[in-house]
């Protein structure tokens, strides 16, 4: 396929027809007349070989071909558009711009937090907005990441993408602080018969990996999209959970729950900023990158990763 033999005005065009799946309604919506978003339907329909829109009753529907391209041409047009708006120079004091970051809830709580009162402090007209990551991210990083300005996630996930490295964190587990099966020390064995509270998603994967490597298959009692739930399903209760030190201490208090050290020598949790080659060049974002280094660079220098002694 020749780019440049194409009308990239279809793509947008085409965005429109499979969103709205109503010619009218798609051309209000970029600004076309209905022949004129007809006639694109039209060529649209000569390129492809597929209808795209099929008639059915007193609408339509997308055909199987449709529906594939839904997702990609969203993912094309979110991609053309950071591409047309990268900048030469970028005056942080002076922008008015937005940053999209997808993370956990840990990493907004442990860097996000610090990085958004950073901006705020230097550029107050740059916007931050935290998504939540996906269950299939791991799957479609690339096209996930050229829509977005960076994924904040571990080392050990996923890889072949540009990093910014940020901050060491380490693992620890956490107890209530009334649990009668656990003394001074957990035990290997301890771990294996007590139920656990683990994370819906991978970014544990890492530790999870070492874990099996031990022997030990966790007997899953809950499971929570949130990290910073955790330690109140943890309390009062027979559970046990594989927890970040770093948010464990911004936690502190939340709920009666004792920190304790693995019983064996945990990996540690290398966290990053991953973005898309497409940003290499683009000024502002070259900025966003420079902020994240310093911030964490000032999270390191300012804190010891081992910062108190297990209760």
């Amino acid at each position: 396929m020749n780019l440049a033999s194409l009308d990239l005005n279809l793509v947008v065009a085409l965005r429109a027809l499979l969103q709205e799946r109503n010619v009218t309604r798609a051309g209000r919506r970029i600004g076309l007349s209905q022949p004129a978003m007809s006639a694109a339907l039209a060529r649209l329909r000569r390129h492809f070989d597929d209808d795209l829109l099929a008639r059915v009753g007193g609408g339509y529907e997308l055909t199987a071909l449709g529906q594939a391209l839904l997702d990609r041409t969203t993912t094309a047009c979110d991609l053309l558009e950071r591409v047309f708006a990268s900048q030469a120079e970028f005056n942080p004091s002076r922008e008015e711009h937005e940053f999209t970051l997808i993370a956990s809830d840990y990493a907004v709580a442990v860097f996000g937090a610090e990085l958004a009162r950073t901006i705020q402090a230097e550029a107050p007209g740059i916007r931050l907005r935290f998504k939540q990551v996906p269950n299939e991210f791991i799957d479609s990083t690339g096209s996930l990441l050229s829509t977005v300005d960076g994924l904040l996630l571990p080392h050990g996930i996923i890889r072949g993408f540009p990093t910014v490295e940020l901050y060491q964190d380490s693992w620890v587990f956490l107890v209530a602080d009334d649990n009668p099966e656990v003394g001074e020390q957990l035990t290997l064995d301890g771990l294996a018969r007590l139920p656990w509270v683990t994370y819906q998603r991978a970014y544990d994967a890492p530790a999870a990996r070492q874990i099996a490597m031990l022997g030990i298959e966790p007997r899953v009692a809950v499971s929570v999209d949130s990290f910073q739930l955790m330690p109140l399903l943890v309390a009062g209760t027979r559970r046990v959970a594989l927890f970040q030190r770093r948010l464990a201490d911004e936690l502190d208090g939340l709920a009666p729950v004792r920190i304790m050290e693995p019983p064996y020598s945990a990996v540690p949790l290398q966290q990053a900023l991953w973005w898309h080659p497409v940003h290499m060049h683009d000024a502002a974002h070259m900025w966003l990158r420079e902020t994240t280094a310093r911030v964490a660079e000032t999270m390191e220098a300012g804190r010891p990763m081992l910062s108190r002694p297990p209760k």
